[in-house]
Parts: structure tokens; sequence; C-alpha cells
């Protein structure tokens, strides 16, 4: 019978998802800083025989100058295989037939040219960081609730990441005082949504028990993970607390001390690389 535990079901594996910031780096000044061990984590990974995504609710920039960042950085990664929100967003908004008022980083800005935003029956809202201003808030929320039938759409909903000067804010502070200020529920694009989640497996040709997700977060990367069936491990970098290893209602199925060890592990296990 299949271990279905850790770290005895790193042999049944068929694909890994890693988070990004917090895992493979930190995000601060400049391009950041890797983590320790975390790029020849990311080069095994690669030679060995399991498919590999990148699952990342980053919004400070477009995919392909935050990929151009992580390659400056040492990471042999490309642009088909970092999954970030915008994307999904714009293929939501069109299908919806959406125009949205922007509250996001500017560095995004260049992902949406190509969508219409005139006369604007929705708000998207990402990590904005120095935009999150009053007035930019403020604006925001006047667009929602002068809509009849208000939209808010929340790239990711993470309460605060790590940089290299310390932890800072995430986009979902900000979404909360919108749904309150509205009495709305946002639509998450990104983790920990399902959907997100379903559309890299989808990409990777794979069920949701034939894959492993590490992520820093414990809520919205292994907890997101494992409410769409895959096992979930957290890496105690980036934004980790040990108060996670505590947490109420999600239990990582295993807490390493960063990617390399988790590599380590699932490599071991597959009886290479060890």
């Amino acid at each position: 019978m299949a271990d279905t535990g850790w770290p005895g079901c790193a042999k049944s594996l068929k694909g890994v998802i890693l988070d990004l910031c917090g895992v493979l780096y930190d995000s601060g000044e400049g391009d950041g800083v890797a983590i320790p061990g975390s790029i020849e984590a990311v080069k095994r990974l690669k030679e060995s025989d399991l498919e590999l995504r990148f699952c990342t609710n980053e919004t400070q920039a477009t995919r392909e100058k935050f990929v151009a960042k992580l390659q400056r950085l040492g990471f042999d990664i490309s642009v088909s295989e970092v999954f970030p929100p915008a994307p999904a967003a714009i293929a939501v908004l069109k299908e919806r037939g959406l125009r949205p008022h922007l509250l996001v980083h500017d560095g995004l800005l260049p992902e949406f040219d190509a969508v219409d935003k005139t006369n604007p029956n929705c708000v998207i809202i990402g990590d904005a960081a120095e935009n999150f201003s009053y007035q930019n808030l403020n604006e925001a929320f006047r667009v929602l609730i002068g809509l009849e039938k208000p939209v808010l759409f929340s790239l990711g909903q993470g309460r605060y990441y790590k940089e290299t000067d310390g932890l800072k804010l995430d986009v979902g502070v900000y979404m909360k005082a919108l749904e309150y200020a509205c009495d709305l529920k946002a639509e998450v694009i990104g983790k920990p949504s399902p959907t997100f989640f379903q559309s890299v497996l989808s990409d990777m040709g794979l069920k949701p028990q034939e894959a492993l997700m590490i992520g820093d977060d414990l809520v919205n990367d292994v907890g997101g993970a494992q409410y769409c069936g895959m096992k979930g491990v957290q890496v105690r970098t980036g934004k980790y607390r040990p108060s996670d290893e505590r947490h109420p209602t999600v239990i990582a199925d295993a807490t390493v001390d960063n990617l390399a060890h988790a590599v380590d592990v699932i490599l071991g296990q597959r009886g290479r690389g060890a």
C-alpha cells in the first residue's frame, strides 16, 4: 500500500509546486536576496523526473520582469513555469465583460495595458505597497459603493510578507477594509483560491494527490493546497512564525527548515540526489 504520509508520499509524487517569495528568496532593495541553498534546490528538482511549477501571489511587477529578477538572482526559471494572479484576473475580466478600476503597484500596470478601464464596473486590488494611500483606497471605495452590483477582485489575500528589512502588510489587509466598508465579499484570484491551484495542476497534467506544495505561508500556501487535495509542506523561512506549528485549523503535512531540506527529503525518498 502506498505511503500517503510525509515523507513516504514523496515516492509517488509526480510534481512539485513552489511558492517564490519567502521560499526561494526574500524581497527587498534591488532584486532581494536568494535564501541559502534555494538556487541549488531548484536546480536539483529540475534535474529530477518531477514536474515543477512556481505559484505566487506576486503583484508588484509583470510576470516577465519578475522572472527576469529571479534569473538575475541565479534561478533557472522561465516565464511559462510561473503562475501569478494578474494573467488569471485578466482572463476573468474578459470572460465576464468587466472593466476594472485598478489599485495595484505601478510595476504591475503594464499587465493591464490591453484591458478596457473606461467607466469601471469592478475594482481590482493587488499588493500596491505605497499606493495604498487614503486617497487611493477612498477612490476604490467610491467606485464600489457607486455600483449597483459591486465586484471586488483581490490578487491574493495575504496578511503580511517578509522583505529584507522586516515584515510588510499585504493586500489582504486592504481587501478586508473595502469588504467592510462596502458590505461585500471579495473574489480572491491567486492563492488560496482552488481555481488558481487547479490551473497550475492542469498545466502540469496532474491530479492533486500527485503534487506537493511547498510554501512559507501556512494558510494560503499549505492550507490552500491541502484544500485542493495536495500535500502541503511549510518552510521555516520567509514569513514563517513558530506559532504556525500550533495553528488551530491548518496543520502542515510537514515543517522543514528550508527548501534545500525539503528537496533533500523528497529526492532521498525517491532514491536519488539525497
